[in-house]
């Protein structure tokens, strides 16, 4: 049994929550898998805009807050990192992560790699050797996703 409030997760946001009532931007755990030897797999959910409030990321903020992500976890995190997915939605990102599952540590990388953002001068990987749709990246857009949701870190733990 995976104890959630030792990692610093409200157990009563754990899992599928209503989307009407998730608030953003926002840090959720969404589930914890523990395997046949032992090893934890967590899914956390990155929301940075709030659901069906017609005020989703643009493909091309998607696309750049991605690369950003993809490479400051792998950065920072590199023993415990699987990947990062985009929400359909539109609304933030599904991180995956092996054997690291503390909200604090989830969160402090997410600051460093926003806090990034705001200083990068080109957003990572997009190259046309990297990357599928290299022409669909915005490092100043990218630059205002990353202000308006550290902005609100204080926040992060409110998510209904």
């Amino acid at each position: 049994m995976i104890d959630f409030e030792a990692l610093g997760w409200r157990s009563d946001t754990v899992g599928e929550l209503d989307h009407r009532l998730l608030k953003a931007p926002s840090v959720k755990l969404r589930g914890a898998r523990a395997g046949a030897a032992g090893d934890i797999v967590y899914s956390v959910d990155l929301r940075l805009r709030r659901p069906n409030a017609d005020a989703c990321l643009s493909s091309t903020e998607l696309h750049s807050i991605e690369h950003f992500l993809l490479e400051g976890y792998g950065r920072l995190l590199p023993r415990h990192f699987i990947g990062i997915g985009v929400m359909g939605c539109q609304t933030g990102f599904y991180l995956t992560l092996l054997g690291e599952g503390r909200r604090a540590v989830v969160e402090d990388a997410l600051a460093a790699i926003l806090a990034g953002v705001l200083v990068a001068d080109a957003v990572p990987y997009a190259r046309i050797d990297q990357c599928g749709h290299w022409r669909n990246h915005d490092l100043a857009r990218a630059q205002a996703v990353a202000r308006e949701v550290l902005a609100q870190r204080a926040a992060w733990q409110d998510i209904t």
